[in-house]
């Protein structure tokens, strides 16, 4: 497996992974699946200098990506925090990819100078609770029962990393 920078050649190949999530129901607060056009301002935030998109690819195929991307934009006093999401295609999952993707991108945000990491996740998604705390984020806080999927209330967890 190969880590890199992603480019815009791989755009349609993150948002059908992304959507595989949506799919999926509480991996995401998402409810229906997005489009390349929808997500074009969302990409245009991620420069490779500041909030990049990492790509796992094997044997030339997108398996996975993880993004750094602005919490609360334009706010001076939080520049130095990132909000990570990472995403792996369904057919590669608990195969390590999410491991080694984290962990390639929590080392590359404190190069990019980032003090603190955060996640935001629905507080059903057992499976990102486990890997984040795996590799030491907290929770930091909660919003309870904030959001719906399909009749099913629950909330948000805010979980946090200092690096």
């Amino acid at each position: 497996m190969n880590i890199r920078t992603a480019d815009e050649k791989d755009f349609v190949d993150i948002i059908k992974i992304y959507n595989h999530a949506v799919d999926e129901k509480f991996a995401t607060a998402d409810t229906e699946p997005i489009s390349l056009e929808s997500r074009k301002e969302w990409f245009a935030q991620h420069s490779n200098a500041t909030y990049p998109i990492y790509a796992a690819e094997e044997n030339k195929e997108i398996i996975g990506w993880c993004s750094l991307s602005p919490h609360r934009p334009g706010r001076k006093a939080l520049r130095k925090v990132a909000e990570i999401s990472y995403y792996i295609h369904k057919d590669y999952r608990r195969k390590g990819v999410a491991t080694k993707l984290i962990a390639y991108t929590i080392k590359q945000a404190k190069y990019l100078g980032f003090n603190n990491i955060i996640s935001i996740l629905l507080d059903m998604n057992k499976t990102s609770i486990y890997i984040l705390e795996k590799f030491g984020f907290e929770k930091w806080g909660h919003l309870p029962n904030i959001a719906e999927i399909e009749g099913t209330i629950c909330g948000q967890y805010i979980y946090g990393k200092r690096i």
